[in-house]
């Protein structure tokens, strides 16, 4: 059923599923569906172009040309978008939970004793490095790497 309509569609069933894609890309963030709804229309135009008498232009070849053409306008895209930085989040650290405390302050839950401590920030206790501190001590986060906070005094 589903082919018979494919075929007897021709290649407007293409541009259906390219806009089908674009419309998603409109709901989902991000440029990924563009490239394989750009593709589908790409294969549609061809198809109409073409005509349907056209024997070597079976679907399966039209599926093919599909696949190779949204694998290289992804790529292509995707290096576009990085050269012209418009894949830059404005929020780099948003699933960075500890690159989010760079910067922040916060107050010693366990003294640090041999560089090795506790600070609580928020509902999560964190262990942290850093020069020997008294527990209640403010200290700044400096860094954070593999789960552990570097600090130091505030002060």
């Amino acid at each position: 059923m589903i082919l018979s309509l494919v075929q007897e569609l021709g290649g407007w069933s293409w541009w259906i599923l390219g806009l089908i894609l674009l419309g998603l890309e409109i709901m989902a963030p991000g440029t990924f569906f563009l490239w394989f709804g750009l593709s589908a229309m790409v294969v549609g135009t061809i198809t109409l172009a073409l005509g349907p008498d056209v024997s070597f232009w079976t679907w399966q070849v039209q599926a093919l040309i599909f696949v190779a053409l949204s694998i290289i306008s992804a790529v292509v895209g995707r290096k576009i978008m990085q050269k012209n930085g418009w894949d830059e989040s404005e929020n780099p650290n948003l699933n960075d939970r500890g690159g989010q405390l760079v910067g922040r302050t916060a107050i010693l839950h366990e003294a640090i004793s041999g560089g090795q401590g506790r600070a609580k920030i928020g509902d999560t206790t964190w262990r942290v490095t850093g020069p020997d501190l008294e527990k209640g001590s403010k200290v700044r986060i400096v860094a954070f790497d593999d789960g552990i906070l570097s600090v130091e005094a505030e002060g």
